[in-house]
Parts: structure tokens; C-alpha cells; sequence
């Protein structure tokens, strides 16, 4: 068989040990042909192709990024993208296609899926909100990095007595914050599926002060919204997928909170340091576990499926079940990361 695969969406670490595992079994067990295409469904509707063998993809394992390139384009935002993926496909003599991703490269996935297109999906985002896995590959090495950050951030504002707001990735589901936050010891930690009251955060970290503490740490996802009419946002641009390109919470919220309180505050937003550098033990396993599980698939012609992490065991569930909602961050979670809040 000759086999297409594609990365789309923001980049992660863990993504070219899929690319590796695909391969390795791919063409070492199966004998298939494997068939890159750059910079995501965009290389797919421009052509842009490459091959890849066992020779090629080795020492993926640990190296960040992925080789194949990736963007956020969206076929379905052209008349004739759909048409156009196809073609190449037709073209290139590709029988099937393994699309990794988050919501938006795998929503694209169930569509061509639905036309005719053999596709097979690997879940992808350091934000952890695909429904019908328990974790995607990415979202450790990201939460590791963002801990180490908070730690090293302690020091720093119990020197200075500040106040340290830290900006982290999470556009609609808050599964870093939370994670890195309880990890780090975060004193306050602000997420998108619960709108914040400044005045509430304030008097938390007052009241932690009062009790002789001399400096907090707060933890803000990018996509944390305070609650209606207590502090006014700016609003950016969107991509090709409807999406408002986000950052700068963390800056009115530290300024914020130095007018409300008296307290020193700064920022530090993480942003694509988190998606940066060698993924961490955990993201290289589960990535590699579902780079096999993904060629296995397709060798099956089992289509139309996602593989997903349920518990210890890697299985294989309908795209539709992975992309039909978002994943947030579960209320008992959140809870107990409040047990330490102020």
C-alpha cells in the first residue's frame, strides 16, 4: 500500500515519534510505502510531498517539532479544498491517509472520511480537550515545562515580595493550568471553564498575604474570561478554523491586580515555550503507541476511526467521538487544586 501522513495544527512534542512509529512498522513489518505531506492539509491540497523510510526517520524520537511541517489550514474554507485533497491523493496513488492533529486537522478528517476518503486519525494537543482519549501525546511535556517555569518563578517573587501571574496555554479547556498549577503550587489558578471575579481573586491573595505569606503565584490559561462586566478584554484576530488568536490575559490581570491590591505583580507567559524542546518520556511512549496503533489500522483497512488512550489500553474509537465536543477540565480536579488556592 502506498500510505499518506500528514501533522496539522499547532506543533507538539511527540509528534515525530508518531511519524517515526508509522514508519518503522509501516514499511519494516508491513512493507507499505509511506508518503509525507508538508505543512498539513495545506501540502496536501498544494501537492508539496515527500517519501519517508526507516532510514530517514531515524533518531525522531526525542527531537521536537515534526519534519513534516505543519499549518492550520482549512480545506473546507475553499470551494474546490476538498476537491483538491482528493486529487492528490488520486494522484499520488495514496489508499489511505493518517491525519495527526487536534479538533480542527481530525474535524477535517471526519469530513473526507464521510466523502469516501480512507482516513485514519491520531489525536494531537498539548491542551488535552479531545473527548474519547484519557491524554494526548504533547500535553505532559507541556505541563512539565510549565511546572518547572512556576518553580523557578517562586524564588523570584518570594526575593522581590511580588506577585507572579503566569500565562499558559488553553484555549477552551484549562488542563495545563490546572495540572501545572497543582504541580507548582500555584496560589490562584484561573481557567476558561470558570469565568473569574477579580475581586475575588484579589482578596485571595490579600488574604494570603495578611496571613504572612510575602509573595503569590497565579496560574491564568489564555482563554480564561472574567465574569461578565468585572474587567474588560481585548478581542484578536481569527484563523482559518474561527479561532481568536489569544495572549495577553496575564498582563491585564497582573496590572489588575497591582491596582486592586498594592501588591508588586509581573508576568511571565509561557506560550510556545510549552509547545518547544524533546518531549518527556510519557508524551514519547503514548506517541509511539499510537503511531502503531494508527499503521495497524489502516494495514486492517480499519477507517474512519481515531486511535485513543483509555485508561492503560490503546484503542481505536470514531473520529466523530473525538472531535464532536471538548474535553474540559473535571470539576473534582479543579477542586482539589482549590483546596490551596489563598
Amino acid at each position: 500500500m502506498r500510505i499518506g501522513m500528514l501533522t496539522g495544527g499547532g506543533d507538539c512534542p511527540g509528534l515525530n515519534a508518531v511519524i517515526r512509529a508509522v514508519v518503522r512498522k509501516g514499511e519494516g513489518q508491513y512493507g507499505h510505502n509511506i508518503v509525507g505531506y508538508r505543512h498539513g492539509w495545506r501540502g496536501v491540497m498544494k501537492g508539496e510531498s515527500i517519501d519517508l523510510s526507516v532510514g530517514s526517520t531515524r533518531g525522531l524520537l526525542p527531537r521536537g517539532g515534526t519534519i513534516l511541517g505543519t499549518s492550520r489550514t482549512n480545506p473546507f474554507k475553499s470551494d474546490d479544498g476538498p476537491q483538491r485533497v482528493k486529487s492528490t491523493l488520486a494522484r499520488d496513488r495514496i489508499e489511505a491517509l493518517i491525519a495527526i492533529g487536534g479538533e480542527d486537522t481530525l474535524g477535517v478528517a471526519h469530513k473526507l472520511a464521510a466523502d469516501g476518503v480512507n482516513v485514519v486519525g491520531v489525536p494531537k494537543t498539548i491542551d488535552n480537550d479531545l473527548s474519547a482519549t484519557d491524554f494526548t501525546f504533547g500535553f505532559h511535556t507541556a505541563v512539565q515545562i510549565a511546572t518547572d517555569a512556576i518553580d523557578r518563578l517562586h524564588t523570584t517573587a518570594e526575593s522581590h515580595d511580588r506577585v507572579m501571574v503566569v500565562e499558559v496555554m488553553g484555549r477552551h479547556a484549562g488542563w495545563i493550568a490546572t495540572y501545572a498549577g497543582l504541580a507548582g503550587g500555584a496560589d490562584v489558578i484561573l481557567v476558561p471553564e470558570e469565568p473569574f471575579d477579580i475581586e475575588e481573586v484579589c482578596d485571595r491573595i490579600t488574604h494570603r498575604h495578611q496571613r504572612g505569606a510575602n509573595f503569590s503565584i497565579v496560574v491564568v490559561a489564555e482563554g480564561a474570561v472574567p465574569v461578565e462586566g468585572t474587567m474588560e478584554l481585548q478581542s484578536g484576530e481569527r484563523d482559518e478554523f474561527g479561532h481568536v488568536r489569544l495572549g495577553g490575559i496575564g498582563t491585564r490581570l497582573a496590572e489588575e491586580i497591582e491596582e486592586r491590591t498594592g501588591f508588586e505583580a509581573r508576568t511571565t507567559q509561557l506560550g510556545h515555550v510549552l509547545r518547544g524542546g524533546s518531549p518527556t518520556a510519557y508524551d514519547r511512549v503514548i506517541a509511539t503507541r499510537f503511531g502503531v496503533e494508527a499503521i495497524d489500522a489502516v494495514h486492517e483497512g480499519d477507517y474512519g476511526v481515531m486511535v485513543a488512550l483509555r485508561g492503560t489500553e490503546v484503542v481505536r474509537v470514531p473520529i466523530e467521538e473525538g472531535v464532536e465536543r471538548l474535553k474540559t477540565v473535571d470539576r473534582k480536579l479543579y477542586d482539589t487544586a482549590a483546596v490551596f488556592f489563598g
